[in-house]
């Protein structure tokens, strides 16, 4: 059996049911803006800025508190031993897995940045890459341990081995996961406006 992917707009989210929740919310969150947050926020702002041209949504979003922005600036830039498009692997597969609009239309950006088309994300989404052998090995491990939890089939973890790599990208992929589950969380719960193009829906359908 394989996957067949399916593609349509996706503006269709803001009406589906999860989405809808934010109507019968008593708390409705706001995305920060700078002479709202603490100094020492103002100040990763003016940072972000500078490096993407604005500060994303979700990322003043973490500013509601004093230290978690820094932290999360922290978790995010420190030095990893999976390239760039792998990290973009990993964030497309878990946000998929997750479900997050947010992360999955700032990520389709960022993955095209880095060398991929937009149906190679899409592609990279449903957790089979025909392009590459080797970050199909990563795709399937990541979407394993992300959908089970961690309790995954140890044939994907023989196979990611096998592809080429090692311990260490083992750990660092499991890092990845849970830096984009956090910004998969924070914007499940707040909810906050999207302000990248909008990824298309994936859908998935078994064909045998």
């Amino acid at each position: 059996m394989r996957n067949v992917f399916h593609l349509k707009n996706i503006s269709h989210y803001n009406n589906i049911s999860h989405y809808n929740n934010i109507k019968i919310m008593k708390t409705i969150f706001t995305v920060p803006e700078k002479a709202e947050v603490s100094a020492t926020n103002q100040q990763l702002f003016d940072q972000i800025k500078a490096a993407f041209g604005k500060v994303p949504n979700l990322y003043a979003t973490f500013a509601y508190s004093e230290n978690a922005l820094q932290a999360y600036l922290q978790l995010q830039n420190n030095p990893r031993s999976l390239d760039a498009k792998e990290t973009e692997v990993i964030n497309l597969v878990v946000s998929q897995v997750n479900n997050c609009i947010y992360c999955l239309s700032a990520h389709t950006m960022i993955a095209m940045h880095v060398g991929f088309s937009e149906k190679d994300t899409l592609e990279i989404r449903s957790g089979e890459i025909s392009f590459d052998k080797k970050l199909d090995a990563l795709a399937k491990l990541v979407k394993s341990i992300t959908a089970q939890r961690g309790q995954i089939d140890a044939a994907l973890l023989d196979r990611f081995f096998e592809a080429g790599y090692n311990k260490e990208n083992l750990v660092d992929a499991i890092i990845l996961i849970g830096d984009k589950t956090i910004t998969n969380l924070l914007h499940a719960v707040t909810k906050i406006p999207v302000d990248f193009p909008l990824a298309k829906e994936l859908v998935l359908s078994n064909v045998l």
